[in-house]
């Protein structure tokens, strides 16, 4: 009999039960993220959030996608992020504008795009296990030559798209700058 058939559901194990628990904390990091109104606060959230899923990550043996959530999410993406809203002076406090009126139907969509991903992740590893006992079944020179294989674009796509925000909050900080020494004179 091997290991996935002896354990079942009635009778998790230490990494299973720390896989649910950093999970349930992760989850309840997000829903904060998006549910408060202090956008610095957000940003903060969203770390917790982020380094949860690293994580998660590494209590599935993969190491690698570990540090590169942690190197590149919580280490370029969210500084850039709390750069923005440094540079672009935005509010500190709680803020009427960041609140449109529409969550009830945010809620609604969300509800339901959260069931849908459920539902299609459920239904496709309904019979897979994964083997944490077992040799690691991926490699770093696996996961680079996919990456930079097939993926090039999108990945370089996106650091363009981060360049030209950071380049845009310094321009808005700067316009502000100009237009009150203008208005001084």
């Amino acid at each position: 009999m091997s290991l996935a058939a002896a354990q079942g559901f009635l009778s998790p194990t230490g990494v299973e039960i720390a896989f649910l628990l950093v999970g349930i904390a992760t989850l309840g990091a997000a829903v904060v993220t998006v549910t408060t109104k202090q956008l610095v606060h957000a940003a903060l959230w969203l770390v917790v959030a982020l380094g949860g899923l690293a994580v998660e990550y590494l209590l599935l043996t993969a190491e690698f996608v570990a540090w590169v959530q942690v190197l590149i999410y919580v280490g370029s993406v969210v500084v850039l992020l709390l750069f923005g809203l440094m540079l672009t002076k935005a509010p500190i406090g709680r803020s009427p504008d960041a609140d449109s009126g529409n969550r009830p139907a945010a809620l609604v969509v969300a509800l339901a795009a959260a069931a849908a991903l459920v539902w299609v992740v459920v239904d496709a590893f309904r019979t897979a296990w994964i083997d944490l006992d077992g040799p690691a079944q991926g490699s770093t020179k696996v996961s680079g030559t996919i990456l930079f294989r097939h993926w090039v674009l999108p990945f370089e796509a996106l650091s363009v798209l981060l360049l030209a925000a950071l380049v845009g909050a310094i321009v808005l900080s700067r316009k502000d700058r100009t237009t009150d020494r203008e208005g001084q004179r």
